[in-house]
Formats: structure tokens, C-alpha cells, sequence
């Protein structure tokens, strides 16, 4: 029994000596390299957007201003239209015939007004000579005045209907682009319900777009430029203006403000503005909605790094680091704005430090990794579409 025992135990010690070899020859875990981001300091601007609505610069209605059956329509849906050119033409027989007839008026009028001046030029040599009463002279001086006030206002009623007549053609008030019409050849126009406004001619130009602001942006806007809003387009440190489109594409052409209302809606905290862009390929049309981007704020010496670098939970933000020593670390900081496809860090972060980019998912505090530093091209928000 012994010597059974006593063979395995020395094979074990000859083993021995060369499984501790094969350790030592075994190669040590290289560092894997990992992309990080460099943090660096720069002026960054702060924007917040709103929610407007596009108004061409001027956008007049188009009326019937008398009453009458519509006869033609002078114009093509949707196009350009010139300043006075024709649009509507309504019936004129009626104006026309109440036109002659004070056209008449005013011709017995005027011969009113020739017998009273024929019977007061005879009448006044006359009273001179005594020859007829005094009481005779005041008559025909009466008769005189109100022949020449019949002629006037016989004018004056003349005048009112060639006005009338001329409000049967409709023209462009201005140059623009005119709209669908509301009223068709046939349909009795100017008295409600049938349609009052015919159609809209707009010029855009340079379009107008209305937003409203909290009280608490506006402070902040206001304190930022340091002036009125109203005067922001005068100050080189004026709010930027941008637009975004529905597409969420970003608009070629800034805006400025160029109008803020008297006061604060109390119903809703809230408060009218209304930006002006220039519009000179007529991109943008009448009731688009689009978003407002307004710079409210500009962090001197910030930092930012892509959002892709910071994890969330439970409303708290964290970035890994690595250390001079390549070390890394986690590192909990306070996120602010967005900024495009970056985030802006309020506290946590100092310039130069290295920030993990990729590889989130399988690294750790604690683990030691080779940096490589990787220029992150800022992708705008039209390219993310």
C-alpha cells in the first residue's frame, strides 16, 4: 500500500517545477486604446427656441366695397401680381345708371343756379333806384345762395357715385403674391354671409414671424443685450436670431427684432415679439410654422463636449475620464443647454481633461487604457436629419 501511494506523489513533484515555468512565460493584458475627447475653453452661446408663426411683410385682404354680382376675375391663383393692376370686376349697371342720374341733377341744378342769378342781376340795379322793395332784393339774394348750394351738393352726390361706380374694379393694393380666390364668377359679393374678403395679396420679401416669451426669458434676453429688445438690432452684442423650418433645416438669413408689444398678457405670462428676415428667394410663405432660435445668453470660457460622452441616471449626469496616469475615473458633472449635437457642462470638467468618447459600455473606474484623442467634427442639426 505505501509504495502505491508514494508513485502519484512523485509525479506530482516532477510536475510541479514545469507548470510554474509555463506561468512566468505567459505574456501580461496589454492597455486597449480608447478614444477620448479633449476638453478645451470657448465662448460659447446660449440659444432657447419658440414655437412662431410666418406673416408675409404686408398682407392686405381684398374686399368688395359695394355690393354687386361678380363678373370677372382677372388674375391667376397664386401668382405675382403687380400694384394696381385689375383683379374683380363687379357688375357697374346699377352704379352707372344711379351716376346718370346725378348727372341729371346737377344739370337742373346748375340751371337753377343761371335763373337765380339772371333774376338777382336784374332785381339788384332795381332796388338801387327804389324801383321794387328791399323785401324783393333779399329773395332773390336768398334765391341766388340756394341755387348755389344746390349745384354743390348735386356735385358732391356726383362725385360719391363716380367713387361708387369706381369701387366695381378691384385692384392690387400692392406688389405681391395674390392667393385662392373666395368668390367666384356669379356670387353676389359685399354683404355678409357671402364672402367679404375676396382674396389676400401678400408681400414676402421680408416676412414677419410672431412668437410669444415668458416673463422670465424676457428678463433674460433683456439682460443680456443690455438694452430693449426693441433697440437689439442697433448693438453689435444684439440677440441673434435663427429659424428653423419644419424640415429642421436651418434657415440661410439672420433676423433681428423689430418689435416687442407694450406688456405682458396676465392671463397667460406671456409676451408678443415679432422678428423680421429677409426672404429674397420667397422660401418661406405665409403661415408656416417654424422655430425661433434666439441667443440668450454667451458662456465666456465654457465647456462643451458631445452628448454622446455622458450617461444619465435618475437625473444624474457623469462622464469617464482618464487620468495622466491613463487611469480611469468617473466623474460626476452638471450638464447645462445643448448646443447642436454637444452639451454644455457647468461644473465638473476643467480644460485639457480627457473625456471617454467610445467604449462606454465595457469600461470601468479603475481600468488602465491607452487615450487616443479624437476630433469631434460638431454635426449640425440639419446633417442629424
Amino acid at each position: 500500500m505505501r509504495r502505491k501511494i508514494g508513485i502519484p506523489l512523485i509525479l506530482i513533484l516532477f510536475l510541479l517545477p514545469n507548470l510554474s515555468c509555463g506561468e512566468k512565460d505567459m505574456p501580461e493584458a496589454q492597455p486597449n486604446e480608447i478614444e477620448v475627447y479633449q476638453t478645451v475653453e470657448s465662448d460659447i452661446p446660449i440659444f432657447k427656441e419658440f414655437v412662431g408663426q410666418v406673416y408675409g411683410y404686408k398682407d392686405i385682404a381684398i374686399r368688395a366695397r359695394v355690393e354687386g354680382f361678380l363678373e370677372g376675375i382677372h388674375f391667376r391663383e397664386g401668382s405675382r401680381v403687380k400694384q394696381n393692376a385689375l383683379l374683380y370686376t363687379l357688375e357697374s349697371q346699377p352704379f352707372e345708371a344711379d351716376m346718370a342720374a346725378k348727372m341729371s341733377k346737377v344739370a337742373e341744378a346748375r340751371t337753377m343756379l343761371a335763373k337765380a342769378q339772371s333774376d338777382l342781376a336784374r332785381i339788384r340795379p332795381l332796388a338801387e333806384q327804389k324801383a321794387v322793395s328791399q323785401s324783393d332784393l333779399d329773395t332773390a339774394v336768398a334765391m341766388y345762395e340756394a341755387a348755389v348750394a344746390s349745384v354743390e351738393a348735386a356735385e358732391a352726390n356726383l362725385r360719391a357715385s363716380k367713387i361708387q361706380l369706381g369701387y366695381t374694379k378691384i385692384y392690387s393694393p400692392i406688389d405681391g403674391i395674390i392667393g385662392k380666390t373666395e368668390a367666384k364668377v356669379g356670387d353676389f359679393v359685399g354683404r355678409s354671409p357671402n364672402p367679404i374678403i375676396l382674396n389676400v395679396v401678400s408681400r414676402i420679401d421680408t416676412v414677419l414671424v410672431e412668437f410669444f416669451i415668458t416673463e422670465q426669458q424676457y428678463l433674460q434676453i433683456a439682460r443680456f443685450t443690455g438694452t430693449r429688445l426693441s433697440e437689439t438690432t442697433k448693438r453689435s452684442d444684439a440677440a441673434r436670431l435663427e429659424l428653423k423650418l419644419a424640415d429642421g433645416s436651418t434657415y440661410d438669413h439672420q433676423g433681428k427684432i423689430d418689435f416687442i408689444d407694450r406688456g405682458i398678457d396676465p392671463s397667460t405670462g406671456a409676451i408678443l415679439v415679432q422678428a423680421s428676415f429677409s426672404n429674397p428667394d420667397e422660401l418661406l410663405r405665409t403661415g408656416q410654422f417654424a422655430r425661433v432660435k434666439v441667443q440668450v445668453h454667451a458662456l465666456e470660457n465654457g465647456i462643451k463636449i458631445p452628448q454622446r460622452c455622458i450617461s444619465e441616471m435618475q437625473g444624474r449626469f457623469s462622464v469617464f475620464i482618464v487620468n495622466e496616469e491613463n487611469v480611469v475615473e468617473s466623474r460626476e458633472v452638471e450638464a447645462g443647454p445643448k448646443t447642436g449635437d454637444f452639451q454644455v457642462i457647468m461644473s465638473g470638467l476643467e480644460a485639457g481633461e480627457k473625456v471617454v468618447f467610445e467604449g462606454l459600455q465595457w469600461i470601468g473606474p479603475g481600468m488602465t487604457v491607452i487615450p487616443v484623442v479624437k476630433e469631434v467634427e460638431p454635426v449640425t442639426e440639419d446633417r442629424q436629419q
